[in-house]
């Protein structure tokens, strides 16, 4: 090959052009010349994210963002081409704006949707979530910040003193009483420890361990009594329900039913004959004249017995006779 003017131009301008795909790959320019679909997703704030970052989904790149303008709704409108058509985004996946590091560079986040949602097709909108950007996040650190920083002035050495001043002088001025109080306490416990006193016994007798132990036993054995007589409670009544015994004869036995209800009924009956004043005993009870006849030979039989004081025994005897025969 000749070392001439054209081939050294035509070298030049092959690898300008090797260099300027290389660039194009880097930044993400080339994105924009490979076939894929277009969705949208609606932003209270973009934070920086810029025209030409990148996509992903789980960290992967599937697209860049390829357009960013502002709505009439107070939102802020980003169109992002999806280069992979493979890329799992469904209708019901959310774009949340997030970055990389505190220097790095924003980017959106697709979340992967439910595997019954359809796949979203060209012009979607999808569904949103705000993440907190940089510069809140550093406003808060900043409040923190400032904050340790007045506890650090709050705690320093004439904070300090001047906090545990009175309560130097208190100790100081009561030394005796906390050193009697401190020495009661330690002859206290070691009396406890050493099964004095009642508390001694309560926490060093075994005797109150093993009435405790027979206690529950006892409690045992009464749950178990209690068990035992619910379950006898139980085989009776379901006996009573399956009409077993008198019990359940009573309650079961249709034809006992009958026959209380007939019983009942003829009772009502003969009751109310007797209030109507049917039959001898409806007659005894409800006729007037009886009760007269009654009075009257009541009051004969009171005089016969007057006129029979005045006589002698044999006397009753023959005028009883006499009546008689």
């Amino acid at each position: 090959m000749k070392n001439t003017l054209e081939t050294r131009l035509g070298v030049f301008f092959a690898l300008c052009f090797v260099v300027a795909v290389i660039i194009l790959e880097m930044v993400g320019v080339a994105e924009y010349f490979k076939p894929g679909y277009e969705i949208h997703a609606n932003f209270k704030s973009v934070q920086e994210l810029k025209k030409g970052d990148a996509v992903k989904m789980a960290g992967v790149t599937v697209g860049r963002v390829s357009e960013i303008r502002l709505t009439t709704n107070d939102l802020v409108r980003v169109s992002m081409k999806i280069k992979k058509p493979d890329a799992p985004i469904k209708t019901d996946s959310k774009a949340t704006i997030k970055f990389t590091g505190l220097m790095g560079r924003n980017f959106v986040s697709i979340e992967f949707g439910s595997a019954s949602a359809p796949r979203a097709s060209d012009g979607f909108t999808l569904v949103t979530t705000e993440h907190s950007d940089l510069n809140s996040l550093m406003a808060k650190l900043e409040s923190v910040a400032n904050e340790v920083q007045i506890m650090r002035k709050d705690l320093s050495s004439e904070n300090l003193a001047s906090l545990m001043g009175p309560l130097n002088h208190f100790i100081e001025a009561n030394t005796t009483n906390l050193n009697a109080i401190v020495a009661n306490v330690r002859q206290v416990t070691e009396q406890v420890s050493q099964g004095k006193g009642t508390v001694g016994k309560l926490v060093q007798d075994d005797a109150l361990y093993n009435s405790a132990i027979t206690a529950v036993a006892g409690l045992q054995a009464g749950v178990t009594d209690l068990q035992a007589l619910a379950a006898d409670a139980r085989t009776i009544l379901n006996d009573i329900n399956a009409g077993k015994g008198n019990l359940g004869l009573l309650v079961r036995d249709d034809a006992l039913y009958r026959e209380t209800t007939n019983a009942m009924t003829n009772v009502r009956q003969v009751v109310e004959k007797v209030n109507r004043g049917q039959g001898t005993v409806g007659q005894l009870i409800n006729d007037e004249s009886f009760l007269k006849n009654a009075k009257v030979s009541l009051q004969k039989l009171d005089k016969a017995t007057e006129g029979l004081e005045d006589q002698g025994p044999l006397s009753v005897l023959g005028i009883a006779i006499g009546s008689l025969f």
